[in-house]
């Protein structure tokens, strides 16, 4: 129950940023906090991360669903073994419904930090959930998967 309500609390967190960035900064277009390095600029992201998959709308809205619920089986089966594993799935299972969201509602995704200085993409506060919980995924995989006693 206490995850259910994270995860929709880092949801809604994603959407408040998203909405905020809509409303306000798509009027403004960018915002520098730091000239050159770093701004808030208002982008709306049609495809999948680096601007790969470009206008491919309805294969997010039938492949997020079925990754979430390949997500779901494999925490209901216990096959994710330490809590770092399972705090990874938690993470990318709450940036995919950020997304997802902003797909079925308004056919794009919402992105707004922009790092400049090293000419990055600009992504959004889901897209920092997908990449720290594959990032802790790989690291779980990797280092404690085989080593940790499956939890009963």
């Amino acid at each position: 129950m206490i995850i259910a309500i994270v995860i929709i609390l880092m949801v809604l967190l994603d959407q408040l940023v998203k909405y905020w960035a809509l409303i306000k900064l798509s009027a403004i277009g960018t915002i520098p906090l730091i000239d050159g390095v770093f701004h808030l600029t208002y982008v709306e992201n049609r495809g999948a991360a680096f601007g790969i998959l470009q206008d491919q709308r309805w294969l997010f809205l039938v492949m997020t669903p079925i990754i979430l619920a390949v997500l779901a089986y494999v925490l209901h089966k216990k096959y994710i073994r330490t809590k770092l594993g399972r705090v990874s799935v938690y993470l990318i299972a709450a940036g995919a419904v950020g997304n997802l969201i902003d797909r079925a509602w308004h056919g794009f995704v919402v992105d707004l930090f922009d790092f400049r200085l090293i000419h990055f993409p600009v992504f959004n506060v889901a897209d920092i959930y997908v990449v720290i919980g594959v990032a802790l995924f790989f690291y779980y995989y990797l280092i404690q998967h085989d080593k940790a006693v499956p939890h009963e």
